[in-house]
């Protein structure tokens, strides 16, 4: 069953089968931090006064639907818990394995590990219990009729274990067939897919029995779960997956994502493609797939404040620091980090990144963000002691041009572009080095790591000669735009982010280390 306690839900290749603001005071409130004294009063006066002033495009859509909701359907035993664990960064309570689930449907298990998802957990169809099957049934027609988005049921995943051929395994009772039969009736238009668990033991099992046909679990799969299952629903295009958490079968949860993803994404869909509710939280509630937090981020910038960055209306009579500000909560409200003490959202990342993107119009080879003593040089050690050193001047020194108040800009808005390419490929970077503590609180540590080795990577100095290097020419599409999204939707972006782990020193990413260590002046 999933955890023990509802109120904080302890929420902790083999290729499978798959058919189918900132505020806008001109003053840094970083400690001994203050106004340029050149900062000109007309861009003071035409400030805005409160973070209002640019209201971030994702807090309307969190407000309308701040959690997926997730109804998962199965039997103690088939692996609930740790697909729970592996796909949404959350740390629950073990399942039993000698007596059948106790869940209450009812019951919310959120968890503030992850506060964008809410689980419904139901036992399962046992052998003679027919009784949860009504109670599965009239738990989904109420959702059904729940008139608020955040109040309906998002998605519906029915697990079942896959049956050893030996072991005297049943795919399915009949409680289980009676409801796959009726589904579409009671389930209507919501995203529903059977996952076949634990794909693992079938592998093994046809591995020994039928060594060297690679194929013999697919046609197994095709012959003993998805044909009996199409056959009796008499429905060829039921959505299914085979899935297993074993680290050597992650691409299987990724595709059960990307599914579930797509689905909630026509189920939900908005008038004239607008971002929709229940696709940004079911994007940011994953906690595996980083191109899907990218994906939702473009289309949240497409709807307001990455368009037409050199001309936006949206912008004028705000300083280029509170632009910015209001183009960073969105980003980093996408990727949903567990960061309760809100690090990402902090002045002093914000003013790292402010200082990164300034770097984009200076040439490639005068990067002064890191000294060299500041880079990591030579081998990369196995344990590295020293805490993660970064320059006072990387956190404090921000240009005049952050304070000055936005214009209509002559030329491509570059440092804008350098912004949000250089946030998005430093978040990228964090998810990865964080994946192994996903149900841990996030600190300055990982932060720190992440930044400095994007900055002192060829991955920086491309994105920042590409961006710097770049003409628009069109009058007739937002080719600014067009540039952005070409940059962080790259098809080798986990390749560089790969590359850029490698060459990482190995640190205690659990050590919640000060923004700057108080030893360090310059």
């Amino acid at each position: 069953m999933l955890p023990a306690n509802p109120e904080a839900l302890q929420p902790t290749i083999e290729q499978p089968v798959v058919t189918h603001p900132i505020s806008a005071d001109d003053r840094v409130r970083s400690a001994g931090t203050t106004v340029p004294p050149n900062t000109s009063a007309s861009a003071s006066a035409l400030a805005p006064t409160n973070r209002e002033g640019l209201r971030p495009t994702t807090k309307d859509l969190i407000e309308q639907c701040p959690r997926f909701r997730v109804l998962i359907v199965g039997k103690s035993g088939v692996g609930k818990s740790t697909l729970i664990n592996r796909i949404f960064g959350v740390a629950t309570a073990k399942e039993s394995k000698d007596r059948p689930g106790e869940a209450d449907i009812e019951q919310e298990f959120t968890s503030p590990e992850n506060d964008r998802l809410i689980l419904h957990d139901s036992k399962g169809f046992e052998p003679a219990d027919g009784g949860n099957y009504e109670t599965v049934t009239s738990f989904i027609e109420k959702r059904k009729k729940e008139r608020d988005l955040k109040d309906q049921l998002h998605a519906v995943w029915l697990c079942f274990q896959i049956p050893i051929p030996t072991h005297g395994e049943r795919l399915l009772e009949d409680a289980a067939e009676e409801f796959l039969k009726i589904r579409k009736e009671v389930l209507g238009n919501t995203p529903t897919i059977i996952v076949f668990t634990k794909y693992d033991r079938l592998v093994s099992f046809m591995r020994q029995k039928k060594a060297g046909d690679s194929e013999a679990e697919q046609r197994y799969m095709q012959e003993y779960c998805i044909q009996p299952i199409q056959d009796f629903t008499e429905d060829k295009n039921i959505s299914n997956v085979a899935v297993s958490s074993k680290p050597k079968y992650e691409q299987s949860l990724r595709d059960l994502i990307t599914l579930t993803q797509d689905m909630v994404s026509m189920s939900f869909a908005s008038p004239e493609n607008q971002v929709s509710a229940v696709p940004l939280a079911a994007a940011g509630a994953q906690r595996l797939l980083p191109k899907l937090k990218v994906d939702l981020s473009i289309e949240v910038g497409k709807q307001r404040y990455w368009k037409a960055l050199g001309t936006s209306a949206n912008f004028r009579g705000h300083t280029i620091r509170t632009c910015l500000g209001v183009i960073h909560t969105d980003i980093v409200s996408v990727w949903n980090f567990y960061d309760p003490c809100q690090y990402l959202d902090s002045d002093e990342f914000r003013n790292l990144m402010m200082n990164t993107a300034e770097e984009v119009d200076a040439p490639a080879e005068s990067n002064t963000l890191l000294s060299r003593n500041d880079t990591f040089s030579g081998g990369v050690p196995l344990v590295a002691l020293a805490p993660v050193l970064l320059p006072l001047s990387a956190f404090f020194n921000l240009g005049k041009w952050v304070y000055d108040t936005y214009q209509r800009l002559q030329g491509v808005p570059t440092k804008f572009m350098a912004y949000i390419v250089d946030l998005t490929h430093v978040l990228e970077i964090l998810f990865s080095l964080t994946a192994k503590m996903r149900a841990k609180k996030l600190t300055r540590t990982a932060v720190k790591q992440a930044y400095k080795a994007y900055c002192r990577s060829q991955w920086m100095t491309h994105s920042h000669t590409d961006i710097r290097y770049f003409e628009c020419w069109s009058t007739d599409r937002d080719a600014v735009l067009e540039k952005i999204t070409s940059m962080i939707s790259s098809d080798d972006r986990e390749a560089r982010v790969s590359g850029v782990i490698e060459r990482m020193p190995s640190v205690d990413l659990e050590k919640d280390e000060e923004w700057v260590d108080q030893g360090v002046s310059q």
